[in-house]
């Protein structure tokens, strides 16, 4: 069901991604100069995470930063000077490892927030030093590394789950709801009585994930609802899932279960959505060239 990029299968290509897209506090501010030639970049503000990455010419992945946030709820944002401030230190200690300047970025928003808020999402990336060049929605931007021609592409988030379901490699329906990593928090906080902080950290924590997994299964079962009832009885051979939250083991086999249709995740789930938004400006760089002739 997944698809390929270049000379990469998919699981391939985002290991390589994993090794350039560091988290922010282990970033190497040491140069390591990219050759000359066009840099694609995708700024994805999600609810958990703010995510910055940059393929090259080839939509290889060549630097990118990561960082836990709590600046956008929903797909709203709801700290603007701080969703700023780390975007533009993310952009700051990116450029410094590659020796360039990025001026472009595209970002993205989930399916159905209203208009004022996706100019929002522009407004943070442009304050923090780009230009940006275009929005896409999540679900899009993940097909377009996805590459999936039939089927539906679900993004579990920190706050929501969108879905979207692909005809002929076209994008035919999307929605959006509240419900996604950070609610798998939630039942971990009050379960083990401990606070929000805490429980995001016991999350994350490989050992203690089978341990929390009945947890947070009800969570699942909620995504695997919210997927179905989309789905609306329409027939699709399958079901991809990406987002932070498919990082915690056992979303794709719940889902399986709940909806009955083959169910899976790519490796790194997490970048697939802004590689894709990437993906979405080099897209855009080649549209607008063809229209100028440049």
């Amino acid at each position: 069901m997944l698809g390929k990029v270049g000379e990469f299968d998919l699981t391939q290509y985002l290991m390589c991604a994993e090794q350039v897209i560091l988290p922010s506090q282990m970033q190497n501010t040491s140069p390591a100069p990219i050759e000359d030639g066009p840099l694609y970049v995708g700024a994805d503000l999600g609810t958990a995470y703010l995510v910055l990455v940059v393929l090259d010419k080839d939509l290889q992945p060549v630097a990118g930063e990561y960082q836990f946030a709590q600046v956008v709820k929903d797909g709203l944002v709801v700290d603007y000077f701080g969703a700023v401030d780390r975007l533009k230190g993310m952009k700051e200690r990116v450029e410094a490892r590659i020796g360039r300047t990025l001026t472009e970025a595209a970002s993205s928003y989930p399916p159905g927030v209203p208009q004022v808020e996706v100019r929002a999402t522009a407004n943070v990336v442009e304050a923090a030093g780009f230009e940006c060049v275009g929005l896409v929605d999540e679900p899009t931007a993940a097909n377009n590394l996805l590459g999936i021609r039939n089927g539906a592409i679900v993004d579990v988030g920190g706050g929501t789950t969108g879905i979207a379901l692909v005809e002929d490699g076209d994008v035919v329906y999307s929605a959006d709801e509240a419900t996604g990593g950070t609610h798998f928090t939630l039942v971990i906080a009050g379960a083990r009585d401990i606070s929000f902080e805490e429980a995001e950290e016991l999350k994350k924590t490989a050992t203690m994930q089978k341990t929390l997994f009945p947890v947070v299964r009800p969570v699942m079962e909620k995504v695997g609802s919210i997927v179905a009832r989309h789905l609306n009885g329409r027939s699709i051979t399958g079901i991809s899932l990406v987002g932070g939250a498919v990082c915690f083991p056992g979303m794709a086999e719940v889902v399986q279960n709940y909806t009955g249709i083959p169910t899976s995740s790519p490796e790194k789930p997490l970048f697939v959505t802004p590689i894709g938004i990437a993906m979405q400006h080099a897209k855009m760089t080649v549209e607008k060239e063809n229209v100028y002739g440049r």
